[in-house]
């Protein structure tokens, strides 16, 4: 199995380096894919860590590699625009890309964050916490025992899907109709879910249709605590455009289910490839919140995130010029060897855990951080109350995207129950 600390082949680092570094472009699902764009990132944050891709089936952008210049480029919004999109993809089908406050910049962005944030305030977690953990407890309790069984599916996409139809406040039977569509937002035709653009479309309409039935259920009842009810009765987002609506719920899908779900799975993928970590993990449960974080790391569920420069500015003594697209990649951040040490390492007691950008920051960062971070430690505290180990036991399908950096499936065996 390659590891996912960076077990860097010759042959992986020689194609990373035989480039010529002018052309060098990060920007490649099948590298992700494979999980062999680390080197990639290795030479750019060396040779070029603001660095300037010309020719790119989305356009000429900006890569973006080391920590602190991701920091200053994602704290910096009056220069760095969010608006029109935060993938380096653009959105050309339909009308073009869908309004999300994450796309957009203050004062918008700040009022329709506001709107939702209460669904994931502390009160409401703590209130949360019992029912993810019954949750998780009957999830694992239904696993098999001997058998190879697929992790994704029955263990990460279940659980998510679970905990975000409860904050959407709809029935837990249409659950993994979420994680259907999540998929569908991030997927890129003919790589097995969907074959073309107007398939897409197509399954946008009907995903349309359900939150619009939803809306119009809670707009003419009375508030109550979910999502959708919010947006429809706060002050702020109770008459915005019905594309502006889905644009919400597309962002609130994706967000509250692809991160976690690929965490979870990222997880036990790092334990396994790291037995000392797991071994101490064992020993000492109350490693659970240090381990999620270094988790969230090493995994980093979302590999960037785009902007757009409103005037022309200077990084790393070069100009990014009005207009162009800037990329932040997280995923090249979270193994920066200036700012943290030992980075391609899996640590789980590390003395700064929480040190790493897979969150973002500035005024976008993950409002749902807590949620995730509160599902991770719950399933991994029922985890070792239940079971002594998990093996995997073939190297995982992972996700066809530079944008959602996760697994379609890891086969695990449990081999008994404590």
């Amino acid at each position: 199995m390659s590891d996912g600390n960076i077990d860097l082949t010759n042959d992986l680092r020689e194609a990373a380096y035989s480039v010529p570094i002018e052309k060098l472009d990060p920007a490649q699902a099948i590298l992700f894919q494979n999980d062999a764009m680390w080197p990639y990132f290795e030479r750019l944050r060396k040779e070029d860590p603001v660095h300037y891709v010309e020719d790119h089936e989305f356009g000429p952008y900006w890569s973006i590699t080391k920590y602190n210049d991701i920091m200053e480029v994602d704290t910096n919004h009056d220069v760095f625009s969010s608006e029109g999109g935060i993938t380096i993809a653009e959105q050309t089908a339909g009308e073009g890309p869908l309004p999300m406050f994450i796309a957009m910049d203050p004062p918008k962005h700040d009022i329709q964050r506001k709107t939702v944030s209460p669904a994931v305030s502390p009160i409401n977690l703590a209130l949360l916490e019992p029912l993810i953990r019954e949750r998780a407890g009957k999830i694992l309790d239904s696993l098999p025992i001997g058998k190879e069984f697929d992790w994704v599916d029955k263990v990460s996409m279940e659980l998510t899907a679970m905990t975000l139809a409860t904050l959407f406040g709809m029935p837990q039977e249409d659950r993994r109709k979420l994680t259907y569509w999540s998929d569908v937002v991030t997927a890129a035709p003919g790589q097995g879910l969907i074959d073309t653009i107007e398939q897409k479309m197509q399954i946008f309409v009907e995903y349309h249709a359900y939150f619009t039935a939803m809306w119009n259920e809670r707009v003419n009842a009375e508030p109550t605590g979910d999502l959708i009810s919010m947006l429809a009765h706060a002050e702020a987002t109770r008459n915005m455009e019905p594309r502006e609506y889905f644009g919400n719920v597309v962002l609130l899908t994706v967000g509250g289910n692809d991160t976690t779900r690929n965490t979870i799975t990222g997880s036990v993928l790092a334990l396994n490839q790291n037995p000392d970590q797991y071994a101490k993990l064992r020993a000492d449960p109350s490693l659970i919140p240090s381990m999620v974080s270094e988790t969230i790391r090493w995994q980093t569920p979302l590999a960037h995130m785009r902007r757009r420069a409103l005037r022309d500015y200077e990084l790393g003594g070069k100009l990014i010029k009005k207009g162009d697209k800037v990329v932040m990649w997280y995923v090249s951040g979270n193994r920066d060897e200036e700012v943290i040490e030992n980075p391609n390492a899996y640590i789980i007691d590390r003395a700064r855990p929480r040190q790493h950008v897979s969150f973002g920051f500035g005024i976008h960062r993950c409002v749902g951080n807590r949620l995730a971070e509160l599902q991770l430690r719950i399933i991994w505290e029922e985890i070792l109350k239940r079971f002594p180990d998990i093996k995997v036991v073939s190297e995982p399908k992972r996700v066809f995207s530079t944008f959602v950096k996760g697994y379609e499936k890891m086969m695990v065996v449990i081999p008994s129950r404590l």
